[in-house]
Parts: C-alpha cells; sequence; structure tokens
C-alpha cells in the first residue's frame, strides 16, 4: 500500500504552469494579473450527506471540482489554480486513479491547475475538500448585494433533473429506470458555467449559482440587496426528461431542489437582447424568469397569475436529514 507522499506523488503531481509553484513544497506559489482581484471558494464534501456511496470515482473527480469552478461563474471569475485535501478510510488506487482522471480532465478544460492540497486517512468514510482561485476585474465581479429594482431574473440551463435523481437514489422517491439514466448526469457530473460567467459579467448586475435550491439562492441576493422578487411558474426551465411527471414533484424540484449549479443572474431589460445572443454564442440556454421588485420576499405566480401559496423551502445542512445534498 503506498504512503500519503506516494499517493500524492503518483496520481496529483501533474506539471503545473512555469509561474507557478505546486505540490512538493509548503505553500503554492502563483501571481493574479496586474489590475485583477483574486477569487477564491471553497468546498466540503462528506459521503453519504453529498455524495452516495459507491458514486462513480470519475464523476466524483469531476463534481468535486466543479462545484467550485461554479462559484468562480457566479462572479464571472477566470479559474486559475486549486487545492485538493482528500480523506480516505482506505487506498484503493484504483478508485484514486479514476477520481484523479475526473479530477483532472475538468482542472485541464478550465486551466485550473492543481497545485497541491492534502491526504490523511479518515476514520469513517471519504472527505473531500477542493479551493479554488481565479481572477476577475474588479468593475466586473458580479456581487449578490447589486440587483437593482426591475431587473429581469435570468436562469441558465435547466432546472430539477438533478433533485428528482437525487431522491431517486436516496429513495424518496419511487425509482424509473429509464428516467433516472436520463437525468442522473445532472446530479453526478454537473457542468459549471464559467465561460458563461465570464460572458455576462458586464451585462448583469448580480448573480449566484444554484447550488441550494432556486428560490432559497434567488433569496441570498434579494436579502443582500435588500430587494423582492416575482417568479413565473411557466417560464421556468424543466429538464426535457421531467415532462409529463407529476407536477408538484416538478414543482419542488425546480424551486427547492439543490445540486444545479446553474447560474441565476439579474439585468437590467436593456440587456435581454445581449444576453441572448450570449446565450446563443455559448450554447447554454438563457432563460428569463421573473423580475426584482420593491420589498422583501418572493412571489411565485403559476400560469393564471395566482400566487403560489405552498412554495418548497430550499436545502439546509444543519436543518435538513435528508442525504446527498449539496
Amino acid at each position: 500500500m503506498p504512503s500519503e507522499f506516494e499517493l500524492i506523488t503518483r496520481f496529483f503531481s501533474r506539471a503545473v504552469p512555469r509561474d507557478m509553484v505546486g505540490a512538493g513544497d509548503d505553500c503554492a506559489l502563483f501571481t493574479v494579473k496586474p489590475g485583477m482581484q483574486l477569487a477564491t471558494s471553497t468546498d466540503l464534501l462528506l459521503e453519504g450527506r453529498h455524495f452516495f456511496s459507491g458514486t462513480d470515482p470519475l464523476r466524483l473527480g469531476h463534481k468535486a471540482l466543479a462545484v467550485n469552478l461554479s462559484d468562480l461563474a457566479a462572479v464571472g471569475a477566470k479559474p486559475i489554480a486549486c487545492l485538493l485535501g482528500l480523506g480516505l478510510p482506505s487506498i484503493d488506487e484504483q478508485w484514486v486513479s479514476q477520481f484523479a482522471d475526473g479530477f483532472y480532465a475538468l482542472a485541464d478544460e478550465h486551466g485550473c491547475a492543481l497545485l497541491g492540497g492534502d491526504t490523511t486517512r479518515s476514520e469513517q468514510g471519504i472527505t473531500l475538500s477542493v479551493t479554488v482561485f481565479g481572477e476577475v476585474l474588479p468593475e466586473l465581479a458580479m456581487r449578490r448585494g447589486a440587483a437593482m429594482c426591475g431587473d429581469d431574473i435570468w436562469v441558465s440551463g435547466t432546472l430539477g433533473a438533478a433533485d428528482i435523481a437525487c431522491r431517486m437514489l436516496a429513495g424518496e422517491l419511487p425509482t424509473d429506470a429509464k428516467l433516472l439514466a436520463q437525468i442522473r448526469l445532472a446530479l453526478e457530473r454537473p457542468i459549471p458555467r464559467v465561460a458563461l460567467g465570464r460572458r455576462v459579467a458586464s451585462h448583469a448586475h448580480a448573480a449566484i449559482d444554484v447550488s441550494d435550491g432556486l428560490l432559497q439562492d434567488l433569496g441570498h441576493i434579494l436579502q443582500a440587496s435588500s430587494l423582492a422578487a416575482e417568479i413565473d411558474e411557466s417560464a421556468l426551465p424543466v429538464h426535457e426528461a421531467l415532462r409529463g411527471y407529476d407536477p408538484l414533484q416538478v414543482r419542488r424540484a425546480i424551486l427547492a431542489g439543490g445540486d444545479v449549479y446553474e447560474l441565476c443572474l439579474t439585468a437590467a431589460p436593456a440587456q435581454r437582447d445581449s444576453l441572448a445572443r450570449i446565450a446563443v454564442e455559448t450554447g447554454v440556454p438563457l432563460t428569463r424568469i421573473g423580475r426584482i421588485t420593491a420589498g422583501s420576499g418572493v412571489v411565485v405566480r403559476d400560469v393564471s397569475g395566482r400566487i403560489v401559496s405552498d412554495i418548497p423551502r430550499g436545502f439546509d445542512h444543519f436543518r435538513s436529514s435528508g442525504d446527498a445534498r449539496l
């Protein structure tokens, strides 16, 4: 069985750019371009809490980095580098090799060099911690507190699939094998909208990535901006595979389902044509789902314009008991 240092050398010591110092020194060293701000984010993933035991390690390696790159996307930052903390109850070299392949494939795609981190033995389950670093022009960085009254609310991609897949795998919903096969990748291999985030940064006011549910994460923008919102339920972009599925479960999934990692952003109505063009150019759908208003809270209106009274809540790690939420 390899030692901690042999494990790092064998699987996590690939070459880094010449202007960076990575694994092998006490600290990683890198710089950002003049005039840029450093953007950083970190996430912790626990087996049985954030991902199911037995999750494909190739997909898990991808997701461990993807959820952090999504945070960079939400501020419009370009990825630079990352650190990885890995706690394993035992060493399975094949598992580690596949995890590393999934992690590096996404890191290479976004030019995000792995500069170091730590490995250790965990007493119970797999523990993953990833920290990412990016750079962004200060005047372009999207902030949660920058929404303006009258802004349109937009969301990228589609909603609902990851939540339904998660609840099927957890046994909370009856398993539909055909449907699960169509939506499982949304949960286990999310696509961070890095390119989209960088493109919309000069057009949007505020943004956030949807990790704990659309309404809950939009609520963070509203709270920081001291504003309210109205959402048109009929405009919400539902994953195609969920058409015809139980409408109450779909409502819950699209409004409160986590693990989405799409961007929710606000922008002035004058930016509609520009955002529509960016959506076409990046190949990522952008859907206008509502508007920012004065006041506080969120109102959801159904297709008839009536207020939806029973709005599901998003996920909270200390309030909820369910597994596999991020």
